[in-house]
């Protein structure tokens, strides 16, 4: 989709070339005598236009407009919680084969940045389209969406943040929504090759062989019982200096997971495709990073294998020796997704980065807990954890920090390893989470448990892209601190 930014003044708005327009109306009618002015004091008037953000009144071929049709769409206070409402019922209702160039006709409004972000967001998620593996699915129609506003040059920067994270969720969308036979490892190695010849990315794919030699026996056995090769992705984006140490970003890359040995109950089991959110939503931020281009440094990390439950699967109780030469015994080979993590964790610590967050549809815990509205943060640093809750919540993505206490790590205490993989049901996220930090001693560390909020289920299945918001946010942040030098921090473990 495209998107575009025009000074426009209410006499203007009438004559808006545009398939169709969406007029944001405030509160209150807006004094003046425009085309413009006239409808929506009239539809205030008289009642037809209802209290509430996002309520509709369309009218074909208004006097003195342009357009044919004109939606007025209730917008509130103009926030950004209010303009995503907004923009998005309006768009539902004009999204057809009839509208392919949408005006979006905010000079009634005070609109900001983020106001102008969140509207962008909200046209491109109400007219988003999956057509990869469905050819009978009609594609989105709308490919333009021109916002008239008061002051375009005050608001270029909610433009290029908008458009970046278009670029961002849909990328992450595409790839969580294929089927695990169209996101193969193999698959989503190729993508990641495919955002480095843009020039802003330089991707590096290992296999097998290198991954074996490197150690990573932890992310090996989960690999075991599948035909498809395990791969290992990695990622970088030089916004900066080299000197800068980079924010390392580690994605969960799980393309299909059966539980393994510990085979997952089957309903619901085509969800386990999206089992790669993490990694998806990795993906999609480098395809945001190189559209904003900030000025940070920023690697990716995508350890990606299926978990199959083949002859040569790995088995409850096994013992596997990790990257960090750490030992585990694998109690239960469905909590496979931390196996491969802590071998990129571990291998992260060579980037000396300033920060590292991992991102992972890990536990189903973390959905009874959370629910599908915001994602489970974790952090042995509390300004990490600030500064990530902060871009959440000015995005609209939100997350919550929840506890390390290390009285939750006793139940990974095992006879047969330095650590079991689980801890049993109680408290299952935050087990999950203190079995992660046990590989992240030299690291400022955060994990997203994005269970509950990278996809959807029922009628309206379909990934989210989240956390992408979030992680661009916080990246843009900060790129906007004093640089930052290659350092380690101990944490507790």
């Amino acid at each position: 989709m495209n998107f575009e930014l025009k000074t426009l003044t209410p006499a203007q708005a009438a004559e808006f070339p545009a398939d169709a327009l969406l007029v944001l109306v405030p509160d209150t009618a807006p004094k003046g005598d425009t085309p413009l002015h006239r409808l929506v004091a009239q539809a205030l008037k008289g009642g037809d236009l209802e209290a509430g953000v996002g309520k509709l009144l369309a009218a074909y071929r208004p006097e003195g407009f342009k357009s044919a049709r004109v939606l007025l769409v209730r917008a509130g206070a103009a926030d950004a919680t209010a303009l995503r409402k907004a923009v998005t019922a309006g768009v539902q209702a004009l999204k057809g084969p009839g509208v392919a160039h949408l005006g979006v006709v905010a000079t009634l409004v005070a609109l900001d940045n983020d106001g102008l972000r969140a509207a962008i967001q909200a046209a491109a998620e109400a007219s988003y389209v999956f057509t990869t593996t469905k050819p009978s699915a009609k594609p989105r129609a709308l490919a333009r969406v021109s916002f008239g506003v008061s002051d375009a040059a005050a608001l270029r920067d909610g433009l290029r943040l908008g458009k970046a994270l278009v670029a961002g969720v849909e990328f992450a969308k595409e790839w969580a929504n294929r089927p695990a036979n169209h996101a193969t490892p193999t698959l989503l190695g190729e993508a990641a090759k495919k955002l480095a010849r843009g020039g802003a990315i330089k991707a590096e794919v290992l296999g097998p062989k290198q991954v074996e030699a490197l150690g990573m026996g932890s992310f090996m056995a989960v690999a075991r019982g599948s035909a498809e090769p395990l791969r290992f992705i990695v990622l970088h984006y030089q916004g900066a200096p080299k000197g800068e140490a980079p924010v390392v970003l580690v994605g969960k890359g799980i393309t299909f997971d059966t539980g393994g040995i510990s085979l997952k109950p089957a309903p619901e089991m085509d969800e386990m495709k999206f089992d790669m959110g993490g990694a998806a939503s990795v993906l999609g931020t480098f395809a945001a990073l190189a559209e904003l281009k900030p000025a940070i440094n920023v690697v990716g990390l995508i350890p990606s294998c299926e978990n199959m439950p083949d002859g040569l699967a790995v088995k409850p109780g096994d013992v596997v020796k990790s990257m960090s030469g750490q030992t585990i015994e694998i109690l239960n080979t469905d909590a496979e997704g931390r196996l491969i993590l802590c071998d990129a964790l571990t291998y992260a610590a060579r980037f000396k980065p300033r920060a590292v967050i991992d991102i992972a549809t890990l536990t189903g815990a973390c959905v009874i807990a959370l629910g599908a509205v915001r994602s489970g943060l974790f952090s042995s640093d509390d300004a990490l954890a600030d500064d990530l809750s902060v871009a959440g919540e000015t995005v609209g993505d939100l997350c919550w920090r929840m506890p390390l206490d290390d009285e939750y790590a006793e139940g990974l205490k095992s006879n047969f390893a330095d650590m079991g993989n689980v801890a049993g049901r109680a408290g299952g996220a935050i087990t999950a989470a203190k079995f992660l930090q046990k590989f992240t001693a030299e690291l400022r560390w955060a994990h997203l448990d994005i269970a509950g909020t990278a996809w959807k289920g029922g009628a309206a299945k379909g990934a989210t892209g989240r956390p992408v918001p979030l992680l661009l946010q916080y990246l843009v942040n900060e790129s906007q601190r004093a640089p930052a030098k290659p350092a380690r921090r101990r944490a507790k473990a």
